[in-house]
């Protein structure tokens, strides 16, 4: 068998692999990328992208409802699912022409097989060696999977996404990302929504702002059941029933979403053979230079125990091609204060430290700011919904450490005052910035004293 020479390996052609090996060709190297599926990895495919457009539909939907309370007569009408479905995918197909099209100008060599390493210089890919002195796995996660009897008759977040119908009744085993935008989107769509979770909601985030969206979330009609762990499924006439820890049955369900977590997606590398270190839950472990602890093998994005998040994934594999062959060799993302929004119903935004990472890191020093209003385009229709925004600040400069919002329009403000988080503002910093008005957005920067305690 021939072994092919490189400069760079990229496994995996999500958004991470992609940005390296993009980045790397720019830079003069040659590069070779071996995915066996469709490029954009869960991102593109069974995640971000299908599910913002799914989020899209269902504040179309919403919007229906608003538009009457405001005086329009039309009576508002329910989404035609295949329609949609076939316009979501299309979209896809248009990223994944998109990326063949930048790997081509880059000319990047695509390997359409599933890599498997022989060495810790070298893959095997189908039919075909290669070998290159660095190489990078950035093969994403997979949704997890419980040994649970019936588990098999729910889907994951995978299967979620080939539903050509919406479900009438549905229920949602998890409390994180995928469990709570799943249960807004259904819910806005038509259909009745249970949410099981074992602990709290948004488990990592600031827990007020996350009961607070659990709140909403029940106010909204998407029940809520906490400390409750689902110990097995049984289909029953066509529909699904439940057991539950506590002795109960929910049901009957037509659809059951099982959104307990992901792991890394590693099993089919045989990383065990060339002695790379995992943590417990199987992440590959990294430094801060995306570094493993096999010299010449580096990984980026969701298969690592950093951050699972797109610009992470796709910052880090930049800056790593930068580094390794772009003459910078301190590039490094910084892991601090990076930004998220929830697409839950209402959408939660966070950046830097929640309250309890802020009182653990600067203990009696911190103080807090918070405001909670009812938004203009919801007040004339007059839907109670709010808006709360909570600022996080420590030292006698009254420094901001971490932001929190919850309600319309988050997702859109939260990019902007990042930006600022990131260059290290202040509580006067913000207090002499003029608002725009009326918007929601104001009110970050005209909230008024402290909160006492």
């Amino acid at each position: 068998m021939t072994v092919e020479a490189f400069d760079l390996i990229v496994i995996g052609g999500g958004s991470g692999g992609l940005a390296a090996a993009i980045r790397a060709a720019k830079h003069g190297v040659k590069v070779a990328l071996v995915e066996p599926s469709e490029l954009g990895g869960t991102c593109v495919n069974a995640g971000c992208v299908p599910k913002k457009a799914m989020w899209y539909a269902a504040q179309m939907s919403e919007a229906q409802y608003i538009a009457v309370d405001y005086g329009f007569h039309e009576r508002p009408g329910s989404l035609d699912w295949p329609r949609f479905i076939d316009r979501r995918d299309d979209y896809i197909e248009h990223i994944h022409a998109s990326y063949r099209q930048s790997l081509d100008k880059a000319h990047v060599t695509l390997v359409h097989e599933r890599a498997r390493f022989v060495a810790p210089d070298r893959v095997r890919a189908g039919e075909r060696e290669l070998t290159a002195p660095h190489i990078v796995i950035a093969t994403g996660s997979t949704p997890k999977k419980l040994d649970k009897p019936g588990f098999d008759l729910g889907v994951t977040s995978d299967g979620f996404f080939q539903l050509r119908e919406c479900p009438k009744r549905t229920a949602i085993v998890g409390g994180g990302y995928v469990a709570v935008e799943l249960a807004g989107v259904l819910r806005a769509l038509g259909s009745e929504v249970d949410l099981f979770v074992r602990g709290r909601l948004m488990s990592g985030f600031d827990e007020e702002i996350s009961y607070q969206l659990g709140e909403e979330m029940q106010k909204h009609g998407i029940g809520i059941h906490y400390t409750c762990q689902i110990d097995a499924v049984h289909e029953k006439d066509g529909v699904l029933l439940l057991d539950c820890d506590k002795g109960s049955h929910p049901g009957p369900y037509d659809l059951l979403v099982w959104a307990v977590g992901r792991e890394a997606n590693t099993e089919s590398l045989d990383i065990g053979s060339i002695g790379l270190a995992t943590d417990d839950e199987g992440h590959i472990e990294v430094d801060d230079f995306q570094n493993t602890n096999v010299p010449g093998i580096y990984a980026v994005g969701d298969v690592t125990q950093r951050l699972a998040l797109t610009p992470v994934a796709v910052s880090a594999g930049r800056k790593l091609a930068d580094r390794l062959f772009g003459g910078k060799p301190n590039a490094r993302l910084d892991y601090r204060n990076v930004p998220t929004v929830v697409f839950s119903h209402p959408p939660l935004g966070t950046v830097g430290m929640s309250e309890e990472q802020a009182r653990e890191a600067y203990g009696a020093d911190v103080h807090l700011y918070k405001q909670s209003f009812v938004p203009m385009q919801l007040a004339l229709a007059q839907r109670p919904m709010k808006v709360r925004f909570k600022l996080i600040c420590t030292g006698e400069d009254s420094r901001i450490v971490g932001m929190q919002m919850l309600g319309p329009g988050v997702d859109e403000i939260l990019q902007g005052f990042a930006v600022a988080i990131k260059m290290g503002a202040t509580k006067e910093d913000f207090d002499a910035t003029l608002a725009v008005h009326p918007t929601s957005a104001e009110e970050m920067v005209t909230m008024g004293d402290r909160v006492p305690g």
